[in-house]
């Protein structure tokens, strides 16, 4: 059961996927992320990482899909909502795609990874850590990241005389 819902999530976020890069709508394009976003977070809740489960509904799903929706509904004009948003490359670009295929499928031969049966959750762990030995670090992280969004507001101001 646990393969079949693996199978069926990684499914339907590669043709997600497919369909970011293959769609001329902009906003189909942006909402099919947000949904093949969704998937690989299905795909961590199948595989037991219920903090990269958590993380990446937080981060990704909630934060960037919406925020690249907002962006294409806000700055958008109507003509570019509607441009073509592949080129005229597809053969080179199948080439390397198979490429590619062939070798993970190469690499992924010679490993042989067992699925443990008992899922154990790894959040109290990762709390106990980023909480202990890693909080002077985690906290010095939050900190650049509050002086990069001070840039980068004072950056777009707009220059009052």
């Amino acid at each position: 059961m646990d393969c079949l819902a693996f199978a069926c999530l990684a499914g339907v976020t590669l043709v997600c996927a497919l369909a970011v890069v293959t769609l001329r709508n902009v906003l189909h394009s942006a909402l099919f992320l947000g949904l093949s976003l969704a998937g690989v977070a299905g795909l961590f809740a199948s595989l037991g990482a219920d903090f990269l489960f958590a993380a990446q509904i937080l981060i990704y799903v909630s934060g960037i899909a919406v925020l690249v929706l907002f962006v294409v509904l806000m700055a958008g004009r109507h003509s570019e909502l509607h441009l073509r948003q592949t080129n005229k490359q597809w053969l080179p670009a199948l080439a390397v795609a198979g490429l590619a295929l062939w070798s993970v499928t190469k690499v992924a031969q010679g490993f042989r990874i067992e699925a443990p049966s008992l899922r154990q959750p790894t959040t109290r762990a990762l709390g106990k850590l980023l909480m202990g030995d890693f909080a002077v670090p985690f906290e010095l992280v939050s900190l650049i990241l509050i002086a990069a969004l001070i840039g980068a507001i004072v950056f777009t101001r707009p220059e009052t005389e």
